[in-house]
């Protein structure tokens, strides 16, 4: 009797495979993350501020914790490629490098944990990492996952750089299978789903919300407003594979925020955040917390803002409008009945008066008051045939927080506890 099929083998894999539903992730995570903004910086002579090391995410867990992000939610410290050494160790297992990182993985996670934050790092189903570092290869998948879990981590990234789609269909299952059986609740974020397209049918949606908590699906995010338009872009013309797949414990990850850093004007990083909140994305920061603007720490710490990509329903939002004016309007369905919409201008002349309606929205007849999330001004007194007429600056948004007239009590209560810093914000 020949080999089984490679479809026959992933069958038999996945039917050995305990679903990763280890409680976490019921809502998409927030934190930083270090590879859009420092990339594979390992010049520590030359560059010590700036170059990946435990230094580097010492500094920025500091941050998160002494300048308020970690109250709002963001939690997790990410390491991304060029941690490791060159060379396992004599036992087979990944090791940093030494000189970048001389206490070692377990005590930066100590670090870490100490101040309430959790730990992420980053390893690649393949021969190599996407920047040459040893790969974890199949034999290898066991040791790798209890080697971070003894290290104390709590979030992996796993690449797939170098390796071919057998090996992926084969490891990133095993990857879960082997997180579960070190007993540490770890989130998994595969990146299976890029090298395969992205989209079904090649792409397997159900196993994938079965072993991972989240996955990239698509390109690299770039320091640009033209990276930042292609993602949303790639999105919301395949929302309808994408959309309903989403939900708590199981995420699409459109990559990076890259508000702070040097390629978005101020209204585009509103745009970001606004998507990313509509969307359910994760909040994963890659900037430099040290030298941040208020301008961009106002965005990303906008506590109705978070509140909506944190809403616990966890439904992924939709692009309902792609008007002929560049005008694209985006809509969430949120915890009690209430709603976010996002007013994005794909315009690059100027202002522009945007006309609608509630009920062209497809709101039912009532009435209703939003709160302008970036504005911090209410609309009262709208009626769902009441005439709208918006000003979206070029690249930017309009983001309304959107309830009915009975909750008004409720609500107004909601938005009082999100401008005062309470964790439940909506």
């Amino acid at each position: 009797m020949g080999p089984l099929p490679v479809s026959q083998l992933l069958l038999a894999l996945i039917s050995l495979t305990v679903a990763l539903d280890n409680g976490l992730l019921k809502t998409p995570p927030m934190g930083w993350m270090a590879w859009e903004r420092f990339r594979c910086d390992i010049n520590c002579i030359d560059d010590p501020k700036n170059c990946i090391s435990e230094s580097l995410f010492r500094d920025m867990a500091d941050r998160l914790v002494e300048d308020g992000w970690k109250e709002l939610g963001y939690e997790y410290v990410i390491i991304d490629d060029c941690w490791m050494s060159r060379l396992r160790d004599e036992q087979g297992r990944l090791q940093p490098e030494s000189f970048r990182f001389p206490g070692g993985i377990p005590k930066l996670a100590r670090y870490i944990h100490d101040r309430g934050l959790k730990l992420g790092i980053y390893a690649d189903m393949g021969n190599y990492t996407c920047m040459g570092y040893p790969g974890t290869t199949l034999d290898n998948i066991e040791i790798d996952a209890q080697t971070f879990a003894s290290w104390g981590v709590d979030y992996l990234k796993f690449d797939g750089c170098n390796s071919n789609p057998v090996e992926q269909m084969l490891g990133y299952p095993l990857m879960s299978k082997a997180l579960n059986a070190t007993g540490r609740p770890m989130v998994y974020s595969c990146s299976w789903p890029v090298y395969q397209g992205g989209l079904p049918p090649n792409v397997n949606y159900t196993l994938l919300g079965d072993i991972c908590h989240l996955w990239r699906n698509y390109d690299d995010i770039q320091d640009s407003w033209d990276s930042l338009q292609s993602i949303i872009d790639w999105f919301s013309n395949n929302q309808d594979d994408l959309q309903p797949i989403a939900g708590p414990g199981r995420w699409n990850d459109p990559d990076m925020l890259i508000i702070g850093n040097f390629g978005l004007s101020l209204d585009q990083a509103r745009s970001q955040m606004a998507i990313w909140a509509i969307m359910a994305s994760p909040l994963i920061m890659s900037n430099d917390l040290r030298n941040l603007d208020n301008s961009a720490r106002a965005i990303l710490q906008n506590k109705v803002a978070i509140g909506i990509n944190q809403d616990p329903l966890g439904i992924q939002g939709r692009r309902l409008l792609k008007e002929k004016s560049q005008i694209e309007v985006y809509w969430r369905p949120l915890v009690g009945s209430t709603s976010a919409l996002v007013f994005l201008s794909r315009r690059t002349d100027m202002p522009y008066r945007y006309h609608t309606s509630l009920a062209k929205l497809n709101y039912d007849a009532g009435n209703y008051r939003a709160y302008d999330v970036f504005g911090g001004s209410l609309v009262k007194g709208l009626n769902a045939t009441t005439e709208l007429t918006l000003s979206i600056n070029p690249s930017g948004v309009v983001m309304w927080y959107v309830y009915q007239e009975t909750q008004y009590k409720e609500e107004t209560e909601t938005l009082h506890r999100a401008k005062h810093g309470h964790h439940t914000f909506l």
